[in-house]
């Protein structure tokens, strides 16, 4: 019986030292760091980014294409109360406070809809071009 006892008391003590060994690895100032780190880093055009490839601009979109690719989610099925694309009665609605409001409103986000919709990309002068080529689409 004492035996049992010393064999159960030896894997006991093999036991309880590799987890307080574990442990005290888990608590290491090193793996707290890694944990901790940044999953990624941002790369500013003009800095020196290691091997990290430079992002090339499409160049220009058509408010079209604009539309189709960052305000078609949205407007395209009136997801969160969005204003349908091609519904006249709801974009006469909002056209009512003037054109420059809802341009505002698209460039600086209004209700569920972010700043820019989902084309931070986009310059002002964009914006307000995919905001007139919605409306003369709602008609």
């Amino acid at each position: 019986m004492k035996s049992i006892f010393n064999v159960f008391g030896s894997a006991l003590l093999l036991v309880v030292m590799f987890i307080v060994g574990s442990v005290s690895a888990a608590m290491s100032d090193k793996a707290i760091s890694e944990r901790l780190a940044p999953v990624g880093k941002i790369c500013v055009e003009g800095n020196e980014c290691g091997s990290a490839a430079a992002v090339v601009p499409s160049g220009p979109q058509s408010p079209e294409d604009i539309f189709t690719n960052s305000c078609n989610s949205c407007h395209g099925s009136g997801i969160m109360g969005a204003p349908k694309f091609g519904d006249a009665a709801e974009w006469t609605v909002r056209l009512a406070k003037g054109e420059d409001i809802l341009i505002q409103n698209a460039i600086d986000g209004v209700n569920a809809m972010p700043p820019r919709g989902t084309c931070a990309s986009c310059s002002d002068d964009d914006i307000a071009a995919t905001v007139k080529y919605i409306l003369e689409n709602s008609k």
